[in-house]
Parts: structure tokens; C-alpha cells; sequence
């Protein structure tokens, strides 16, 4: 329905327009990546681009299980602070891959726990995601973009849950993060009638963190974001990244209290002597990621 300008291969070369010219790491297991090419464009960001340019990164179970692979390898390297995922200019994910699904029955489904994986982003990933969205973001798109910790889009990115349109509803957590990021009403709205939003309206209710103008700029500006936290020490930004996720789970009391009891045991880590004695003398902080 749509066309797509197919993306350059990353591996050692610049990444062509409209994203940001940087140069990447090679990873071992990168060969065998179908579905997403790695990088680290910048010192402790790994970026994740999903590349399937002529289903318009349609996600399937195959392109997952690469997105899994590589979200791990990024969460155990010591030198990865912080990760992006990125899509095309014309579509981060413009759904998922019906034909992967149109001829399930509730017992293969059911039974197999079907895309029970495609959670792995929310549940397994201890260091900061952040979603770069350009294009397309539709049903699981929209829901892999929600999964990240952080949501950047282009003013003119497409959002949307319209699985209600094909007889099913969204299945990956669209409905649960989408209430709880613009709210019941507006939501609601959403799932049953299936309409898109834009990037600044994702803005403007607060989906999204921030809203660029071009494609570049979103992921230019989730880059840098990244390389920003990347810089601080692992051990307060693990802390930071699960006090504010606790938020969705408790309530306003409980919450505040778990806060505290992870705020008293920062005091355990050496980052926190480091961080405050630098402060102190006015110097730069020397993490020692401990």
C-alpha cells in the first residue's frame, strides 16, 4: 500500500540521510541479523534499526527474535549505557505481519503463548530504551514503541491500534500502556474505533517525550539523549529506570516508600561517594559503574 526507501547497510559505513551520519561497531553476531541492523553510533548507545523495508518493518515472530538477541547482547556489554530503536522514514513499524497470524487458532495461540516474546523489551531489559519514531508506528508498532523507556517521534509520525478493524483487538500491550500514558477516555476511543494519531499529538498528551520536526532531528535527538545517559553511572540509572516503572504498579504511598528504601541503597554503592565528593570538590564524576 505504501512504498518505502529501502536503508543502506550499517556495518562499517555512514548511515545514509535521513538519519545521522555515524560510524558503527560491528557486533560477531551481526551477520546473522536479518530483520534489524546494530550499531554504536555513539559512545555507550547501541542502536537498533528494524529493516524490513518492503513489508514496512512489519513485525513477525523471526524479526523479534533477532530484536531479543540484540537487546540482551546490548544489556550485558559493559560499555552499553543506553539503547535506540529506530525504524525508516516512512515507518518505524507499520504493524505486525498478519500473515504470520491470520490462520492461528485459539489453541496454537493460546498453547504457545504467542507473542508472549515480543514483551521480552518491558520485562528482561535492565538499561534504558529509547524508541526513535518516524512514519508509520501502527497496532504492534505502535506497541513496541510504547515498550521503550523513552519515546521520541517526528511531528508527522503516524500512530495508531486499528487490530479492532481486523476482528481482533491490540494483543502486546497497546491498550494497558496507551490508558495509562493519555488516559481512559482518549484510549478507549482509540481501540474501538481503530483511528490514527499523529506525532504531535503523541506529544501533545504526553505519549511522547519529545516531538522533532524531521526524521533526522528524532533521531539525532534520541541519540543524544542516549549518549547523555550513558554517561552517568549504571548503578543510579538501573535504580532511576525501575523507581519510575514502579510508579505504574503502586500506588502513590507504596511507591514513595519503595523510592526510599532504593534511595537508601544507593548510599551502599561507591558511584554515590564518588558522585557527591566530586560535587563537593567541584570536579568531574569518575564512575566506577559500582
Amino acid at each position: 500500500m505504501f512504498s518505502v526507501r529501502a536503508c543502506r547497510p550499517i556495518g562499517s559505513k555512514l548511515i545514509a540521510s535521513p538519519f545521522p551520519r555515524v560510524v558503527a561497531r560491528s557486533y560477531a553476531s551481526e551477520a546473522s541479523y536479518q530483520n534489524i541492523k546494530i550499531s554504536t553510533p555513539k559512545p555507550g548507545v547501541g542502536l537498533i534499526t528494524l529493516n524490513r523495508p518492503k513489508a514496512l518493518n512489519a513485525l513477525s515472530s523471526p524479526l523479534f527474535v533477532e530484536l531479543n538477541d540484540a537487546l540482551s547482547k546490548f544489556d550485558k556489554d559493559a560499555s552499553i549505557g543506553a539503547m535506540v530503536i529506530t525504524g525508516s522514514e516512512r515507518a518505524f513499524a507499520a504493524g505486525a505481519d498478519i500473515k504470520e497470524m491470520q490462520s492461528l487458532t485459539f489453541s496454537a495461540a493460546y498453547t504457545t503463548d504467542f507473542i508472549a516474546p515480543w514483551s521480552h523489551l518491558s520485562t528482561s531489559i535492565t538499561k534504558p530504551v529509547l524508541s526513535a519514531v518516524n512514519g508509520y508506528a501502527l497496532g504492534g508498532g505502535c506497541e513496541l514503541a510504547m515498550m521503550a523507556d523513552i519515546l521520541y517521534c517526528s511531528r508527522t509520525a503516524v500512530f495508531g491500534q486499528p487490530e479492532i478493524k481486523l476482528g481482533t483487538i491490540p494483543g502486546a500491550g497497546g491498550s494497558q500502556r496507551l490508558t495509562a500514558a493519555i488516559g481512559k477516555a482518549r484510549a478507549m476511543e482509540l481501540v474501538l474505533t481503530g483511528e490514527n494519531f499523529s506525532g504531535a499529538q503523541a506529544g501533545e498528551w504526553g505519549l511522547a517525550a519529545k516531538v522533532f520536526e524531521t526524521a533526522e532531528e528524532c533521531v539525532e535527538g534520541a541519540l543524544k539523549t542516549a549518549e547523555k545517559i550513558a554517561t552517568y553511572s549504571r548503578v543510579a540509572v538501573k535504580a532511576g529506570k525501575e523507581v519510575v516503572n514502579k510508579s505504574q504498579d503502586l500506588g502513590v504511598r507504596e511507591g514513595v516508600e519503595f523510592e526510599r528504601r532504593v534511595f537508601h541503597a544507593l548510599f551502599g554503592s561507591r558511584d554515590q561517594k564518588i558522585g557527591m565528593a566530586a560535587f563537593a570538590e567541584k570536579k568531574k564524576p569518575e564512575w566506577s559503574h559500582e
